[in-house]
């Protein structure tokens, strides 16, 4: 192999080797942005399934509220109309 070559060889190795080494700090960024966005929408989805559990608690006794108000008798009102005794014997009374 002549010197030019060789040192052809080793610039490109070096600069592949470089390019490599940027790429892979990326990646690894990007990895870590990746695994802190996982552990956030974990954290949601505990949180969401807390909500879901407390809703459904709420859900249920709202449920049993319903049923014992329809157990309970209601007060019917009187189908008979109150009437007024009549105060004013005037109005039938005949006209001389």
């Amino acid at each position: 192999m002549s010197k030019r070559s060789l040192v052809g060889f080793y610039f490109a190795l070096t600069m592949g080797l470089s390019l490599a080494g940027c790429g892979n700090s990326k990646i690894r960024d990007e990895n870590e942005q990746l695994k802190a966005h996982i552990l956030q929408l974990q954290k949601d989805t505990g949180d969401l399934g807390n909500r879901v559990d407390v809703l459904t608690k709420e859900n249920a006794d709202l449920k049993a509220q319903i049923e014992q108000m329809k157990q309970k008798p209601v007060a019917k009102k009187s189908s008979k109309q109150k009437r007024r005794p009549k105060t004013s014997s005037r109005r039938n009374a005949p006209k001389n």
